[in-house]
């Protein structure tokens, strides 16, 4: 395990660097239609991935942001990911993202996964500000964050086009 990345324990889980070995859990929850129905990225092949994997490491390594494989605590199950991008170190804030294979849903891993990244942020990258956007049509997300003390700020009407349609996006912050 990469020890220069930082990777956050829960009694339940681990949040690691997401590797290679990753590529094909990754690429079974980015092409399944139950999690891409509210998420912004998918892919059609496992080749095609690899853009992901890239995308990954080019976060870390231009220092806007940083994602993590959650996997069991014995690192041997791959639950999904979370990470934070449009990371600016000038204004003190982060976009948070993730996302979990369908079968590990309703477990309270993401409830408590993100305030293990949010803790990160604020406390060791001293961010001030982590904020979401999430699809409006996505309730299960919106109501987590509420949970978490995110702060509902508006919806931003046809922010983006997705599948050919425009898409609202709620904005949520929280703020250190």
């Amino acid at each position: 395990m990469d020890r220069t990345f930082p990777f956050l324990t829960h009694e339940n889980f681990l949040l690691r660097k997401i590797i290679a070995n990753d590529i094909a859990k990754i690429y079974e929850g980015l092409s399944n239609p139950e999690i891409i129905k509210h998420y912004g990225v998918s892919y059609d092949s496992l080749s095609a991935t690899t853009t992901q994997m890239d995308w990954f490491n080019l976060l870390k390594e231009t220092n806007t942001g940083i994602w993590w494989a959650i996997v069991n605590i014995e690192n041997t199950v791959f639950y999904g990911a979370i990470g934070l991008n449009n990371l600016s170190y000038v204004h003190k804030k982060a976009e948070i993202g993730y996302w979990l294979l369908p079968e590990y849903w309703g477990q309270k891993l993401m409830k408590n996964a993100i305030p293990l990244v949010c803790n990160y942020a604020f406390d060791v990258l001293k961010i001030h500000r982590i904020e979401a956007l999430v699809e409006s049509e996505n309730n299960n997300s919106k109501k987590l964050l509420e949970k978490l003390n995110f702060n509902f700020e508006g919806r931003l009407i046809d922010y983006e086009i997705k599948n050919g349609n425009y898409i609202s996006l709620d904005s949520y912050a929280k703020f250190n």
